[in-house]
């Protein structure tokens, strides 16, 4: 059964639409002012929704700007007795489904919401497609490192627990974190990504935990901030062990209780996410030079998993070469190169400081610079160090 939501400030419409469309079949939740629905909203999955555009606390369209920041998949169909084409305009630019004069139409309104929601099923079914077809980038490599991590993976996917992803930069740890959301119950729901170490100490908080309008001079509206965005999915962290010490204990709160406040309000907001940290510093180390919260520490670490160096599975430069290359002949729209066992053996003996993200800017100078074999001699003239 489909959910629909009413937001009127005016009982008697509220009445008479939820008794028409509870007849339709459909299950009505109802909210008499734009705060109390964008409550309800947050709280509950709705297919549809029907908002009335004057109403007190938060009229109709903050509420829409609000919903759309927060869900834009949900159509919203907004109904109002006072408007006028400028207020349709308006609606529709912020993202509104559809426009209906009080008072309604009830063909046209019964249309409009069938057709809003064959509009929810395209999104929905256009989505899961997309994610067959963009599939989550394949983890390369046949080493004893890599398979245990894919066991590791497939273990603790399923579950909640927390994941903490260490090694060095260009490893690959977010490709762990779209792997392990992938595999959860929670791959229908969003996998926020957050690079702490990118984004000043000052504004950390506002990015995470969201902010309310005018909290700080730049505030100019309310902000969801990334806890939110992520609600019943996953949020990754890259970098943690650079976040200030005040990000820190709130993420702790966010962990331990379920509750986030945006930053220049005092209320509670709960929120359902699945955590996985990374890092590329010795967090233990951070915490013995007060840089790093213990507490944090062990609630990030029920599950630790650490993504080797390049240059310590060197076994599987032979296949991330052979990817990265279909990969990059692809993307230029030229033939697939060749490569020689030689040139193959000489980028095993290479010194990789940059890991996986290197092998594949080299891959790629090489495909450039060469003729439609690399040699070894390419890799001496394009990779290596001259001495």
């Amino acid at each position: 059964m489909s959910n629909i939501l009413i937001i009127d400030d005016e009982k008697a419409i509220r009445k008479t639409l939820s008794e028409i469309l509870s007849y339709e079949g459909y299950k009505i939740d109802e909210a008499g002012d734009g705060e109390e629905g964008f409550r309800k909203f947050k709280e509950k999955e709705y297919d549809v929704i029907l908002c009335d555009i004057k109403m007190p606390r938060m009229d109709g369209i903050e509420f829409l700007e609000k919903a759309k920041e927060s869900n834009p998949d949900i159509p919203i169909i907004m109904i109002s007795g006072h408007g006028t084409i400028e207020t349709a305009v308006e609606a529709v630019k912020k993202g509104a489904y559809d426009y209906i004069s009080k008072p309604p139409d009830l063909n046209r309104l019964l249309i409009t919401i069938r057709n809003a929601m064959d509009k929810t099923s395209l999104v929905a079914e256009t989505k899961v497609l997309k994610r067959r077809m963009s599939k989550v980038q394949e983890m390369i490599g046949a080493s004893s490192p890599i398979l245990k991590i894919r066991e590791t993976i497939d273990k603790v996917a399923p579950t909640d627990a927390r994941i903490l992803v260490t090694g060095e930069n260009g490893v690959g740890k977010e490709l762990v974190a779209r792997w392990v959301h992938e595999k959860s119950n929670r791959a229908s729901r969003p996998l926020i990504e957050v690079n702490c170490a990118a984004i000043p100490g000052e504004l950390i908080e506002s990015e995470l935990f969201g902010h309310e309008k005018g909290s700080f001079t730049s505030a100019v509206k309310q902000r969801i901030g990334k806890f939110e965005q992520a609600n019943s999915g996953t949020l990754f962290l890259d970098e943690i062990g650079d976040m200030s010490p005040n990000a820190q204990a709130k993420v702790l709160r966010a962990l331990q209780e379920g509750k986030i406040t945006r930053v220049g309000g005092d209320k509670d907001i709960n929120v359902d996410v699945r955590v996985i940290a990374a890092t590329n510093k010795d967090l233990l180390k951070e915490v013995d030079e007060k840089n790093f919260r213990l507490d944090l520490y062990h609630r990030l670490s029920v599950i630790i998993i650490h993504v080797p160096s390049l240059n310590e599975r060197k076994d599987d430069i032979p296949l991330l070469t052979d990817k990265f290359m279909n990969d990059i002949c692809n993307e230029y729209g030229i033939a697939r190169k060749g490569i020689d066992d030689d040139a193959i053996q000489a980028l095993q003996d290479y010194n990789w400081t940059g890991n996986i993200r290197e092998l594949r800017n080299v891959v790629e100078r090489l495909i450039i610079l060469s003729a439609k074999t690399i040699t070894r001699e390419d890799v001496a003239n394009y990779v290596l160090p001259k001495k």
